[in-house]
């Protein structure tokens, strides 16, 4: 316990540690990303063939995707990822940015998210402070990372991370790591009820749909860490930030209006804004409220 303390108490040693290990996250995330939604999908299409009484030698036959299983491998030739080729960021400068075995390039999105996940852990710690919060709040982080580039990518954000976030929320908040309970319960509640109303008052109104389920989920997650009185910041940030990039794109990329944008990023870029400055943003809130 004296050796914990000493090392929580030292900075130069605690962020270097958490800039390895989240380097070393941020490349399994690079798994999560890539391979969790096509695990989704399979799982979809297993479910549809057997609600649909699909005889089983008419069935799509292909192995199961887990994120262990297959193997990496350039997606261009095949070869085999071999372990110093899986270094975080070191491997692809060593590399050139190239496969190894075919010279085919590989896209900086792999090192660029090793770098950012180690970055964004590094400002956890040192927002959220050096304690048992910060370290657990590495947990949110991660997440929020793996969330922000599925739902770009595929506009799904998996209730295989947004569910269980949001109960560990509310079991850490149970012991106050972050937050009161009451204030974790009714912020998950409260998260999921106020884009749920949103949602069904857009469909009601248009007939179309305006957001996924998944928005639902997440700001429940964050309401569960971060707790109620968090939450208006947490959306009006996200509003801001998502109307602000919205336009950008329609205005230079010719973004149609149609095409739909996803909102899960700029929720989990807000929720980590308020992890790191919660306390600063709630006495404004509370100030400009005149609570």
């Amino acid at each position: 316990m004296q050796f914990l303390d000493i090392y929580l108490h030292t900075p130069w040693l605690l962020h270097l540690s958490v800039l390895l290990v989240s380097l070393c996250i941020g490349s399994f995330l690079n798994v999560v990303i890539l391979r969790l939604p096509k695990m989704m999908h399979q799982d979809w299409r297993c479910q549809c063939e057997e609600f649909l009484e699909v005889p089983e030698q008419q069935r799509k036959q292909e192995a199961a995707i887990t994120l262990s299983k297959p193997a990496s491998t350039c997606p261009s030739c095949g070869h085999s990822i071999r372990a110093w080729e899986n270094i975080p960021v070191v491997s692809y400068l060593f590399l050139g940015g190239k496969c190894s075995s075919c010279k085919t390039g590989i896209s900086p999105r792999y090192p660029i998210i090793e770098a950012v996940t180690a970055l964004l852990s590094v400002g956890t710690i040192a927002f959220v402070g050096s304690s048992e919060a910060g370290l657990w709040a590495l947990l949110l982080t991660w997440s929020l990372v793996a969330l922000t580039v599925i739902d770009f990518d595929t506009q799904l954000l998996p209730d295989n991370i947004t569910l269980p976030l949001m109960w560990l929320g509310l079991v850490l908040n149970y012991f106050g790591v972050l937050t009161d309970f009451t204030s974790a319960f009714w912020g998950a509640v409260a998260g999921y009820l106020s884009l749920w109303s949103v949602y069904w008052l857009f469909k009601l109104v248009t007939g179309k749909e305006g957001m996924g389920h998944g928005d639902f989920k997440l700001l429940a997650a964050l309401g569960a860490w971060l707790g109620w009185q968090l939450l208006p910041a947490v959306i009006l940030l996200s509003s801001v930030v998502g109307a602000v990039v919205g336009i950008s794109l329609m205005v230079f990329k010719k973004h149609g209006r149609e095409v739909p944008i996803p909102f899960g990023p700029y929720l989990a870029t807000a929720g980590l804004l308020c992890l790191w400055f919660g306390a600063d943003i709630q006495r404004f809130w509370f100030g400009f409220l005149g609570v």
